[in-house]
């Protein structure tokens, strides 16, 4: 391949593998909790609770087991929001990540070793210390539209390209 060329899927098609993931918003009126990530992929980043699916659990069941490690919050309900494919460049691992958005939970935002959670205003989210695709879904889950997008990634902070549309049912 030529400079400036570059391929969005492999040749043969099969060298993607798909991991799933979940990623929980718990919201209530004009606020929204965050978890900054302390460890691992994303440290240093705003971000919902969630991780990757374990085998032998479902998808809602990784999103509720996550969101207590990780903040020590249950919850009574989930409603899926969304589903978001992440490619990174140079990976040949997609990320298929389950949105979630809650509004009712038990307990008390509690730090653990992964995250110190925080409330935010709606409208002081902080946008440039989370993951720049946020920017773009992260309204669409407030006024709880449903979605599906597609964000290709050179590195951990540019978007080469992206697609977000609002569907009937995720």
């Amino acid at each position: 391949m030529g400079e400036g060329q570059s391929r969005d899927v492999p040749e043969t098609g099969a060298m993607f593998t798909r991991r799933l993931f979940t990623l929980v918003l718990v919201v209530q009126p004009q606020r929204v909790l965050l978890g900054m990530k302390k460890r691992g992929f994303g440290a240093g980043r705003w971000n919902g609770f969630g991780g990757k699916v374990q085998v032998g659990e479902t998808i809602e069941e990784a999103a509720r087991r996550e969101l207590l490690e990780e903040s020590g919050l249950t919850v009574d309900n989930l409603q899926k929001m969304g589903q978001i494919t992440f490619e990174f460049v140079g990976n040949s691992e997609l990320m298929e990540v389950h949105i979630f958005r809650t509004d009712s939970f038990h307990g008390e935002p509690t730090e653990s070793d992964e995250m110190r959670p925080q409330w935010f205003q709606v409208d002081q989210v902080p946008f440039s210390h989370m993951w720049p695709d946020d920017v773009y879904w992260f309204p669409l889950l407030l006024q709880k539209k449903l979605f599906h997008g597609y964000f290709k990634f050179q590195g951990l902070d540019t978007i080469l390209e992206y697609t977000l549309r609002q569907v009937e049912e995720v």
